[in-house]
């Protein structure tokens, strides 16, 4: 309720971290919505990539919110593990406190609910203990592939705290009280007006990626919350391309494309791809002037992504 901005003191937004003194009026909106007590069945088609006893690997489409929270109770991922019948390890994952996944059932790590791409479950505590661990330590590989807005000339790493806003509580910010974070992009592909990046997760704060490229002035297309003006930011005789281009991104062009850790069973190896998401084909066609990408089943790969 706080970081949806419904905790006023003294008429301004509340930060959690605030001390009350004497005096202070506080106000609170309550909603009416209140989280179930019990996970709702919900049927949803699901792309799995890959399920053992231990874990489930899942291509999460764009669209999908990861676990329950005001507006989407019963409508989540989560909700469609359940009724598919996916055994999932206790909400801490057996580490008396919540993991990066907020505290979930299952839910080891999330992703924005328009970002697509790979998700790992946890079907068993001792295995959300092992893969949260190996998370905090930074041994779980996390890659993303973006479209950002302007160009890389190489490689770049950004060192930068995040945390909420300090007006808007469902956004997030570069703040210098905020939760260290870091996050490397690589350059894959140059065009016209954006550039096709690799993004490597250090740490996993939210909105992370979208905020440090955001901070960096290299904000993700389509990026709504984030995205800096889009393609008014471009200007000269490509300002045209870049309009063109905003109107064929339906929503961020950000898809979690890698993944690889230590099975939390057998502590072998495990690697998992996505491909570029056919939502987002069409604008990758058109920032590359190459339609032939519309018609490859594997333009990450051709692209030389996986490299």
């Amino acid at each position: 309720m706080i970081a949806a901005g419904a905790v006023l003191v003294n008429d301004t937004p509340a930060r959690a971290s605030r001390t009350l003194v004497r005096g202070d009026l506080v106000r609170v909106a309550l909603s009416g919505e209140n989280a179930p007590r019990h996970l709702t069945p919900h049927f949803l088609p699901l792309t799995v990539v890959h399920e053992d006893d231990a874990i489930l690997v899942l291509d999460k489409p764009a669209g999908l919110v990861v676990h329950p929270a005001p507006g989407h109770w019963d409508d989540t991922l989560l909700n469609a593990l359940v009724a598919r019948g996916t055994p999932l390890s206790s909400p801490t994952g057996g580490l008396g406190s919540a993991p990066e996944g907020g505290g979930r059932p299952g839910i080891v790590h999330r992703l924005d609910q328009d970002t697509s791409g790979l998700l790992v479950v946890a079907k068993t505590d001792q295995a959300h203990r092992v893969l949260g661990r190996a998370l905090a330590a930074r041994r779980v590989e996390r890659v993303y592939a973006a479209l950002i807005w302007g160009h890389l000339d190489q490689a770049l790493e950004i060192d930068a705290p995040i945390a909420r806003h300090r007006v808007d509580r469902k956004r997030m910010a570069v703040t210098a009280e905020g939760r260290a974070a870091r996050t490397r992009v690589e350059p894959v592909a140059r065009f016209a007006v954006c550039d096709l990046v690799r993004v490597r997760l250090h740490t996993g704060r939210t909105h992370q990626v979208r905020v440090h490229l955001a901070h960096v002035g290299r904000p993700v297309l389509g990026d709504r919350v984030y995205g800096g003006g889009g393609a008014r930011g471009v200007s000269g005789p490509l300002r045209s391309r870049a309009v063109e281009l905003e109107r064929q991104v339906p929503r961020q062009a950000l898809h979690a494309a890698w993944l690889r850790f230590l099975h939390p069973t057998s502590r072998q190896p495990v690697e998992f791809r996505s491909e570029w998401p056919q939502d987002l084909t069409a604008a990758l066609a058109s920032a590359s002037g190459d339609a032939a990408l519309l018609a490859r089943p594997n333009p990450l790969q051709y692209i030389g992504f996986f490299v």
